[in-house]
């Protein structure tokens, strides 16, 4: 019998034996199968409607055919999009058979090379975990989310989430990437994370018979996390910092009536708003902190100062594709290039040149660098067309490159095209908080010149903006929606709007490049939502900035044009940039000797310049004692290193080193007087107050005034006994001659009462602290505030100093070249000297040393070593154990001398710390030396622990 008779003699006997189940429809009720008809005969009269309405009103038959078209296109994009949601979570499954085979991977959706895997996170964290994190997420849309998007809208009252399932595809981390070069108080890690996942979320807005949702996400993008500050005690880690680097890679599978988002044009809006929305909160400048401990500076973390600025000089390109042909390509013609530059967010696009294929547009834009490495500068070169512009070619590169070189000055090849070539010019300016210098970089910007409207950057200004306090109300007694504006010249940028309330938080940062601080204003403007009405303003100078410690105010400002109460609490902080020229060197030591130093030969010298912990070198100049070099650096930090070596083809000799502190270059020069005191003042609350004129109780404020520096309390409800619980502090220059005076008001205006303290009250008082009831003048007799004044007096503690023996060094030509004694750092022994009364013994402590020079390139084996003198016989002489390679080693080691007190404050500690060296070595053993210390100086009963 042939197999198609089998099986169709077995199926006759099967259904012989038993009857055939009937078709689901039949299945069905006939309710539900009248439903499915009148739904297939609604969607055949829908699809024929269009072409009826047509024709009845007249219409065009272009109507009809340009409505097919459109629905032609969404059923395009949208079975493009499913295939793609199918095939990225099929590849997901299938990861190790795909990237084996290198089926339908490419090396830009590979991780780099030094990217480690962690396939035991994948399966154990987040596949173990995501049943549970989707629970989270369902709770947290039904209870959190849907009852807030009710409630923002009256047309949504009747929204809800009709299914919520995350689905069982995981986010998967292709990899990690750990940063260990960066900053040791911190953790860096860039992970690369791929999500294809079967979410669906269903949403229904009953009133307007409207069901919309999500059945199918694909994200895919580079996470850095941040975990810092790091802490000795659990959990270890004060926060965790979130953020994208760059704009991750979106796609979204709709359903329902958002089916419309997958028409052409509009799919890609619907995805760049809610890209928006993720940029917003998780793309760079913008992070999200998760805070882990308490009294933790979120806004320092969720807006640190930048790590730098980039100048870009888009100089010129060659080369270019021709893309205006002629006669479909027959003849060749030009191009009229313009280039596009990306950092992030920042996008800067230069003036085209018109038919040219070798074009020199001479353009110098700024950009601000957030985090490094990371941050890539993206450049695209286009053929400016009246219709759609041609693309010429692109180049990438990363910006961390241009942090560790300074200045960058190369031709780049552009990628993606058969030819061409652009020319660059980059530039690290570094941040500093010193504005010594700041008229140099103003007076050399002014010599530059730019094709741009706009002369170079001087400096960079953060400005973060943090709260408002007591703002006024909106006509009928309403809550302002508050956002600020703020302006330096034709720059303005604005904030977040806070809805309902007249005590915003906004906690935003913004950056700023300044031309000339001297020059130059910020004015905030403080606004309701519609722009219209004007909540106060406050116009701050850049000069009072540049008067400011560190270049940084962090305090409260009263608002101008507004309530008597509304303040507004800001932090600005102005950095500026500092060069440094390596020109030259002279009469340097040859190390380049035959016969065994017998003949003098030459050296080959290049430098090393440590600063921040990043170090640059310079080229090296061939046999040459007086060698000139004429680089530029970029100076990032406070302290400079520099290093000469004699290039050798072994190992490289050492020449000489010297540090620079650049604190040490300060001399006062805003005359300051130094302070000698802090008074800290703790306002706590009154009693008795007087009413109103009105006979109301008032709202009650404190004012603390010193020496001009003037701070305010919160302004109270309505009360004659106001509790404020505030602190404030002043730098005392002479507690003997200056007085505390601190005013009560309602709400800044009706004086309450007032109390004058002069200091030497607090200086006459027990322990220096002042804490007591007060009577107040100018108001009942009863009036009195309750207040607490501590005062600390400021004194320099004794330090240890070691004498750099370099620049005891005659023959040291690093001395003679960069090093004068203002300007040497000082390197640090801390020691413990005291005395047991219950053991009658001295004992000594060398903890550690700090700062130390190095001996060669490879740093130095430190030991310290000390005798009490006099000592004839040396029974007093003691020595630590060698330290490798290190310039800040750790000791903590005791010595005991059995002496008696008295003899104990008869000796000198002489003390040195020197480089454990063999025989034979060139290096110098002595590193540096303390000053012989007089124990008689010291209370050894008591005992002193100082550097």
């Amino acid at each position: 019998m042939p197999a198609a008779d089998a099986e169709l003699g077995t199926s006759v006997g099967t259904t012989g034996a038993a009857p055939a189940p009937a078709p689901a429809s039949l299945k069905q009720p006939p309710a539900e199968r009248a439903v499915s008809v009148l739904w297939s005969f609604g969607k055949c009269l829908g699809a024929l409607l269009p072409v009826y309405l047509a024709g009845y009103y007249g219409f065009s038959i272009s109507v009809v055919l340009f409505g097919l078209l459109i629905y032609m296109g969404w059923k395009h994009g949208r079975q493009e999009k499913v295939t793609r949601l199918k095939s990225a979570m099929y590849l997901l499954d299938n990861e190790i058979e795909f990237t084996t085979a290198k089926v339908l991977r490419s090396k830009r959706d590979l991780p780099p090379l030094d990217v480690e895997k962690v396939e035991w996170l994948n399966k154990v964290c987040l596949h173990q975990a995501w049943p549970f994190v989707g629970q989270y997420l369902e709770k947290l849309l039904v209870e959190t989310i849907a009852p807030a998007i009710r409630a923002s809208s009256i047309h949504l009252q009747t929204l809800s989430f009709t299914k919520v399932n995350i689905g069982e595809k995981a986010p998967k981390v292709v990899g990690v990437k750990a940063h260990t070069e960066q900053d040791k108080r911190q953790v860096m890690l860039d992970l690369y994370l791929s999500y294809a996942g079967d979410v669906e979320v269903n949403v229904e807005i009953k009133k307007y018979f409207c069901k919309a949702g999500v059945k199918g996400i694909q994200l895919h993008g580079k996470l850095r996390v941040i975990l810092e500050p790091l802490i000795g005690d659990v959990p270890l880690v004060g926060a965790i910092t979130m953020f994208f680097i760059r704009r991750p890679k979106l796609d979204i599978n709709w359903t329902g009536l958002t089916n419309l988002l997958d028409i052409p044009g509009l799919n890609a809006i619907s995805d760049t708003m809610i890209m928006d929305a993720i940029a917003s909160h998780l793309v760079l400048p913008n992070r999200l902190t998760v805070p882990l401990v308490a009294d933790l500076h979120v806004a320092q973390l969720r807006s640190p100062l930048p790590r730098g600025v980039v100048r870009i000089h888009l100089l010129e390109a060659e080369d270019l594709t021709a893309k205006d042909t002629v006669i479909k390509g027959l003849i060749d013609g030009k191009s009229d290039p313009y280039a596009v530059l990306r950092v992030g967010t920042q996008i800067f696009t230069s003036h085209h040149v018109d038919s040219n294929l070798n074009p020199q547009w001479r353009e110098m834009f700024e950009v601000i660098v957030h985090e490094v490495p990371g941050q890539e500068l993206e450049v695209e070169v286009f053929d400016k067309d009246p219709d759609q512009d041609d693309f010429l070619g692109r180049v990438k590169l990363d910006l961390d490159i241009v942090k560790k070189a300074r200045v960058v000055d190369d031709w780049f090849n552009l990628r993606d095209v058969p030819s061409g070539s652009i020319h660059l010019r980059l530039e690290w300016l570094s941040l500093l908080s010193s504005a010594d210098r700041l008229s140099e970089v103003i007076q050399k910007n002014q010599n530059l010149t730019s094709k741009t409207a706009e002369p170079p950057s001087a400096a960079i200004l953060a400005v973060y903006l943090d709260q408002a306090f007591e703002l006024p109300m909106r006509k009928g007694n309403k809550d302002p929606s508050p956002m600020v504006q703020l302006s330096i010249q034709d720059t303005t940028k604005e904030s977040k709007t806070c809805y309902g309330t007249n005590n915003p938080v906004w906690e935003d940062a913004f950056t700023f490049f300044i031309q000339d601080p001297h020059k130059q204003d910020i004015d905030i403007q403080v606004k309701d939502d519609d722009r219209a009405l004007s909540l106060g303003n406050l116009t701050i100078p850049l000069t009072r900035v540049l008067a400011a410690p560190e270049l940084t105010m962090d305090q409260w400002f009263h608002l101008e044009n507004s309530s008597s109460a509304s303040r507004i609490y800001v932090k600005i902080v102005l950095r500026g940039v500092l060069r440094i020229h390596l020109v030259e060197a002279q009469n340097l030591i040859a190390k380049d000797n035959f016969m065994g130093g017998m003949v003098k030969g030459k050296s080959d010298p290049y430098v090393k310049i440590r600063v921040a912990g990043i170090t640059f070198r310079s080229h090296t100049i061939k046999e040459n004692l007086n060698p000139t070099w004429n680089e530029l650096y970029e100076l990032p930090g406070q302290e400079i290193q520099f290093e000469l070596f004699d290039k050798d083809i072994d190992q490289d000799d050492f020449l000489g080193r010297c540090i620079l502190q650049y604190q040490s270059l300060q001399s006062y020069q805003n005359k300051v007087v130094p302070s000698a005191a802090v008074l800290f003042v703790y306002v706590e609350r009154a009693h008795g107050l007087p009413l109103k004129k009105s006979g109301k109780e008032p709202k009650v404020g404190a004012e603390i005034i010193l020496k001009g520096v003037s701070h305010k309390t919160k302004v109270c409800e309505r009360s004659t006994s106001p509790r404020w619980d505030e602190a404030f502090h002043y730098l005392i220059r002479d507690p003997r001659d200056e007085t505390l005076t601190v005013k009560l008001s309602h709400s800044w205006g009706q004086a309450l009462g007032s109390l004058t303290l002069p200091l030497r009250e607090v200086l006459a008082e027990p322990g220096l602290v002042l804490d007591r009831w007060l009577s107040l003048d100018g108001a009942l007799p009863e009036s009195q505030i309750l207040l607490r004044a501590t005062l600390k007096v400021l004194t320099i503690c004794c330090v240890f100093f070691l004498r750099c023996s370099m620049c005891a060094c005659e023959q040291c030509p690093v001395c003679d070249l960069f090093c004068t004694e203002s300007l040497v750092t000082t390197s640090q022994v801390k020691l413990t000297l005291g005395y047991s009364t219950e053991e009658n013994r001295l004992f000594i402590t060398v903890h550690s040393c700090r700062a130390l020079a190095a001996c060669s390139k490879d740093g130095a084996d430190p030991y310290v070593s000390f005798i009490l003198l006099p000592d004839k016989k040396g029974t007093t002489k003691r020595r630590t154990a060698t330290k490798k390679r290190d310039l800040n080693p750790e000791f903590n080691e005791r010595f005991d001398f059995d002496l008696s007190l008295e003899e104990s404050t008869q000796r000198k500690l002489d003390l040195s710390v020197k480089n454990s060296v063999s025989f034979m070595s060139r290096e110098r053993e002595l590193i540096g030396k303390v000053l012989q210390l007089d124990l008689n100086q010291i209370d050894l009963k008591t005992g002193v622990t100082q550097w």
